[in-house]
């Protein structure tokens, strides 16, 4: 089966409420006949056309539509009757997506790249994803513009400013119903009309209110299904596939709930569904036990359904049965399975790139890659992760900053707008069993996208979750665990950390302030689901606003998918997430820089050791590299180099319970003629400058600041004399 068809005049697409006649070829003759389909979908692309991770700047093998396309035309060869359709979030995502909209904007007429490569395998037709409106309504008619295949959502209807459901017309085509020739096993021809209806999560309203407000309005994706589907039937629709751009869960259902694919499947007369959005696997083991799910089928209450991962990964494959009785047609047989391009155990490629879709975007994946090696914004401070595990650092602060920003715009609007919004960030790149080397280290000046894979690794999704100050401090304590427990009246070496902890889950909550005492043993074991040592307290001084925490304060924290999903100190009893956004972190940290153009990533020293080391001997290590930052902290005294290549320091505090960094000594002068200031949170120097009429050069050179950036909590200032 092929959809020559939709290029020869259209005829495949018969939209809306109008159905065409059949088609002038011969059909087979009425009887029992057997028809083996197979459709094939993709989804969540997010611009992957290339096998290319523009943060790394390198290929690779681990997604990109190149890869699922030569999955796409294996899949084709096998099967007599065939079908393809994507699910969206198709033009956003990456770098690629930014340059088309942002730096090289799409004209009137030119053709987005995501269609010059999709373009070539005749989808046979596309739904709306949420982040197809994040650039605009007009963005997005202008790439649409550029698809040669049609594309259905039902739920977005244009707003008329009025309180009338009944006249409410649809932004997009609701629906089609496609003709398409198939051939039964007995080798006759029979025209199959094939019903599509697409649906995105009525939040895109919430996402994207500056773009879409007083233009369009979402509805229920159930009720709204529950509406057309009949209609499609009525039309002549023989199966009705339902692609929404939603996940599933089995939580009660709800107006206007986002991830409504398990409840789509109870609405009759939907055969198949093609879903998305949440970048899972479906069929999964992770769904084993729920139900209504059949893994073995791939079925959700019956209904044949994929869900084939994120960027191209994998590609979605629901083979049908469909029987021909009394001149109606049934699905008596469903398989459902998820290829993929890349085998994670072996870290191999399973499939080889499509050299067709290669040089079809060839031009803009390399202005891309020209993009994401210039630069997005200015740092005013070098930003490295050199002293992460010691105290408050930079490349956390950057990463903090960005997610609060970004969840404080996401509850406008919400019930939850108004609370405190803190966050949570974690050292990614923090030295460990990966080396010496394995550290930020980015300096100050032009900071390019691909920078921002330094600060930020893995392609988690921004979260946020509900908590009370009392359940912030047991993340905390959790993430305390990063430390070895000091004594501090033994004058041996003693590691401050815990190199068994993963660093990756030493949580720095910002927009609070505390002191983290580690001769206490910590409260709970390294996964964080048991209490070790209940008496123990590592967390101290925990304080919001200047003032001691109030266990019953509500707060909102910005995290990740993985820590929000994962920890029940993050998310107690699973039922705590409020944002679930479709957003990278990664990119929320890059919408950050672009949006403030210099930043000043320097640390607010909201967080240190407490001063309870007394004399005794910690070290810590990190790289090389970091001597030049260390010179000018008085709390770190150089011990050498180890046999595997870090520095080793020993952690000096100073009666006043300095834990981090202060200046060195500054220059002699009469006490008469200087007076000290005490650094307090939010300070910098060109403040305290101002304080004393001096400049914030006067101040770095008096007091031989190698980084005038970087200054910290309790630090002292000489103050020159004018």
């Amino acid at each position: 089966m092929r959809k020559s068809v939709w290029k020869q005049g259209m005829l495949a697409a018969t939209v809306a409420f109008n159905v065409l006649g059949a088609p002038a070829w011969a059909q087979a003759a009425e009887g029992d006949a057997i028809v083996k389909l197979r459709v094939l979908e993709t989804t969540d692309l997010h611009v992957n056309m290339v096998n290319y991770d523009y943060f790394a700047d390198k290929p690779t093998d681990e997604y990109g539509f190149a890869k699922t396309a030569t999955l796409i035309r294996k899949a084709r060869e096998e099967a007599k009757n065939s079908l393809l359709f994507d699910n969206g979030d198709l033009i956003q995502g990456n770098p690629l997506g930014d340059y088309v909209a942002k730096v090289d904007p799409l004209e009137e007429g030119e053709t987005h790249p995501v269609y010059k490569a999709m373009n070539l395998f005749d989808y046979d037709a596309g739904n709306i994803g949420n982040h197809e409106f994040n650039f605009g309504l007009d963005f997005l008619q202008k790439s649409l513009a550029g698809s040669e295949f049609p594309y259905v959502n039902a739920n977005v209807y244009v707003d008329d400013g009025d309180d009338d459901e009944s006249n409410d017309k649809h932004y997009f085509t609701p629906y089609l119903i496609l003709d398409r020739e198939v051939v039964d096993e007995s080798g006759a021809t029979h025209t199959l009309k094939v019903g599509v209806i697409g649906f995105v999560p009525p939040q895109i309203m919430a996402w994207d209110k500056a773009h879409l407000e007083g233009k369009v309005v979402a509805k229920d994706i159930i009720d709204t299904a529950k509406a057309l589907v009949p209609k499609m039937k009525a039309g002549g629709a023989d199966i009705v596939i339902a692609i929404p751009h939603s996940g599933f869960e089995t939580v009660p259902q709800s107006e206007n709930m986002e991830n409504a694919t398990y409840y789509l499947s109870e609405v009759p007369d939907i055969d198949v569904i093609l879903f998305g959005h949440s970048h899972r696997n479906f069929p999964d083991p992770a769904f084993e036990g729920v139900p209504g799910v059949d893994l073995e089928k791939g079925t959700i209450n019956g209904v044949a359904a994929a869900m084939p991962g994120f960027w191209g990964n994998r590609l979605g494959v629901v083979d049908l049965e469909l029987q021909l009785a009394d001149g109606k047609w049934s699905v008596v047989e469903t398989k459902v399975e998820l290829r993929n391009i890349y085998d994670a155990a072996t870290k191999t490629p399973l499939v080889e790139a499509d050299q067709a879709v290669i040089e079809a975007v060839y031009e803009e994946h390399q202005d891309t890659i020209e993009y994401v090696r210039g630069p997005v914004g200015e740092t005013t401070a070098p930003i490295n992760s050199f002293f992460a595990l010691l105290q408050d650092d930079p490349s956390i602060q950057i990463v903090n900053d960005a997610q609060t920003a970004y969840i404080a715009k996401a509850l406008q609007g919400t019930e939850y707008e108004g609370l405190p919004v803190l966050s949570a960030g974690a050292p990614f790149k923090a030295g460990g069993r990966q080396g010496p080397t394995y550290y930020t280290n980015i300096p100050a000046g032009s900071l390019a996208i691909k920078n921002v894979a330094d600060l930020y690794l893995y392609s988690n999704t921004v979260h946020a979750v509900l908590l009370t100050g009392a359940e912030v401090k047991e993340w905390l304590e959790w993430s305390a665990g990063q430390f070895n427990t000091i004594d501090p009246k033994s004058a041996a070496p003693q590691p401050l950390v815990n190199a068994a902890f993963p660093t990756y889950n030493f949580d720095v909550i910002d927009g609070v302030t505390y002191e983290i005492d580690v001769t206490k043993p910590p409260r709970y074991d390294a996964s964080g689901k048991e209490i070790i040592n209940p008496d123990s307290n590592r967390i101290v001084n925990l304080q919001y606003n200047g003032k001691p925490i109030d266990p019953e304060q509500k707060f909102v924290v910005a995290t990740n998918n993985y820590r929000a999903s994962s920890s029940a100190l993050a998310n107690p009893g699973g039922d705590r997430i409020i944002v679930k956004a479709p957003d990278e972190n990664r990119q929320a940290v890059i919408d950050y820089i672009r949006d403030n153009g210099t930043i000043n990533p320097s640390a607010d020293g909201n967080w240190k050791l407490a001063n309870t080391l007394g004399r005794a001997n910690v070290t810590f290590l990190t790289s090389p590299d970091a001597a030049a930052f260390a010179a000018s902290m008085d709390t770190l005294e150089y011990v050498g180099a180890t046999a595997d290549g870090y520095a080793e320091y020993r952690i000096v505090q100073s009666s006043t319970g300095d834990t981090a960094p202060s200046a060195p000594k500054p220059e002699t002068v009469e006490p008469a003629q200087q007076s000290i200031y005490i650094v307090k949170p939010g300070d910098n120097l060109s403040k305290i400058a101002k304080l004393y009429g001096v400049t914030w050069q006067q101040l770095a050179k008096h007091n031989k600041l190698k980084n005038p950036n970087l200054i910290y909590p309790n630090q002292r200032i000489a103050i020159p004399s004018k």
